[in-house]
């Protein structure tokens, strides 16, 4: 496809909601979470326009979105909070047992997430709930894919302990 709009319209209506929900767990405020979201495809339609080619623009635009995250939290210099609105992922057919069930399984887990690292909050939501593969997910962090299945399993140990009752930190 040689028209870079074109391109870059198809890459932001495949990532939007992925990006979007990232960084509304991050933040927790509709507001910040769609101004930091759009900073993000702003970023990125700057970086797209470089001659130099991005192999991996899933992961490229989670990498702008985490820094972005990261500064919003430097200027605010507000702890992170990651939101009850992870419900909202379950699925409205579902009766209404099984609904308030899981529910209560995803406020413990959105719970323990809260008490693990930011960048094991990060890793565990892009590889459980974005669906992403570990190399993916290693090139957003800059790592290894080795690395980077490391630290999935130390935030994965992590989050199970703080879902045990244990504090992570």
């Amino acid at each position: 496809m040689r028209n870079p709009r074109k391109k870059f319209a198809k890459i932001y209506d495949k990532y939007i909601e992925k990006i979007y929900r990232f960084i509304f767990l991050k933040v927790n405020s509709p507001e910040i979470a769609e101004d930091l979201s759009s900073e993000t495809f702003l970023r990125g339609w700057k970086a797209f326009q470089n001659p130099k080619k991005i192999k991996n623009p899933q992961a490229f635009l989670y990498k702008i979105a985490r820094n972005l995250v990261i500064d919003h939290y430097r200027e605010k210099g507000k702890a992170q909070i990651i939101s009850a609105e992870y419900a909202s992922i379950i699925d409205p057919c579902q009766d209404l047992a099984e609904k308030a069930m899981l529910t209560s399984d995803v406020n413990s887990i959105r719970q323990a997430l809260v008490n693990v690292k930011p960048d094991y909050q990060d890793i565990i939501i892009w590889r459980y709930l974005d669906e992403m593969s570990i190399s993916e997910i290693a090139q957003a962090l800059d790592r290894t894919d080795g690395a980077t299945r490391v630290l999935l399993h130390r935030a994965m140990k992590a989050l199970r302990t703080t879902m045990a009752g244990g504090e992570e930190n």
